[in-house]
């Protein structure tokens, strides 16, 4: 996620340089042929290139809000994550009886050590990548196996929970409490697996490439050739801005890909783990570093 700093233009460029090139390299050949030669005597009404200027524009504007409505339902779904997990083990703290101290500080240091593990490998998860030293000795600890692993540990909870109603730590009330807290965990997973498995949509994709192209191509034969360099400063800018804008909504999109612009997970895990240690008494809480650079993951 992008920080209240100064952000690198140079690694956004970065990022769309072949594009931008491409897109640069075939304005200027375009307006080369419109300067000199065989097209250079057809000439296009300036009002149909500033109709396809305004679909692009249309269709940049949709694509770009979509983009941002999923990037955002991304951050508010993590933002419940943050809230359900101070949640669980509040309730945990809150709810198991204390008639035997160590089997009540076992039963809490258990949900609450696992709810940390879920949070870091659903983030792991949903970006495929290795899971974390963290994630792998607790699965080995725990002799887990499973395709789902964040699945695998909500499961874990709900039978930590069958245990301490069958030893009478929890009352039915308390029981369903809880059990809905973890229900509310795998319903924000299950959305957070929509979005990343959801692709947004290549037809829409490319018709907004190919009407740029189609834009770069019209755009010198409507403009005066009295002026050369505005119409080479307009021939490569607006296209330019158009491939930008759309790049930027492709980054977008995809909140879940470990890249500057996406939901932080690591970082918001990192969180969950320091609030739910703290809440349990624990003094093994990790230390939160600070950002490097513009952004976190």
């Amino acid at each position: 996620m992008l920080l209240n700093k100064r952000i690198s233009i140079f690694d956004f460029l970065k990022t769309i340089k072949y594009d931008l090139l491409f897109i640069g390299i075939y304005s200027i050949l375009v307006g080369y042929m419109d300067q000199y030669g065989f097209l250079s005597k057809i000439s296009i009404p300036i009002a149909i290139t500033g109709v396809f200027g305004t679909a692009v524009a249309l269709l940049l504007g949709f694509r770009t809000n979509q983009a941002y409505e999923r990037w955002w339902e991304a951050r508010i779904i993590w933002g419940a994550i943050v809230n359900d997990s101070r949640t669980l083990v509040r309730q945990c703290v809150s709810f198991f009886e204390r008639e035997d101290e160590k089997v009540y500080q076992r039963m809490v240091k258990e949900m609450t050590d696992r709810q940390v593990v879920w949070c870091y490998a659903l983030g792991e998860s949903l970006r495929k990548i290795p899971f974390s030293p963290k994630v792998k000795e607790y699965k080995e600890s725990c002799k887990i196996e499973s395709f789902n692993i964040p699945n695998t540990l909500l499961s874990k909870h709900s039978e930590t929970l069958l245990r301490a109603k069958e030893n009478g730590m929890v009352n039915d009330f308390q029981q369903v409490q809880i059990d809905s807290t973890i229900a509310r965990l795998c319903d924000s997973m299950g959305k957070c697996e929509r979005i990343k498995n959801t692709v947004f949509p290549k037809a829409h994709s490319l018709l907004i490439h190919l009407l740029i192209y189609v834009f770069a191509t019209m755009l010198p034969f409507g403009l005066s050739d009295q002026y050369l360099a505005v119409e080479i400063g307009l021939t490569i800018g607006i296209p330019i801005i158009f491939v930008a804008i759309e790049k930027t909504s492709i980054l977008m999109q995809d909140p879940f890909e470990n890249r500057p612009m996406d939901t932080p997970v690591t970082d918001l895990a990192t969180t969950i783990e320091i609030n739910l240690k703290q809440m349990i008494g624990n003094e093994d809480i990790p230390i939160k570093e600070k950002a490097s650079e513009y952004y976190i993951l």
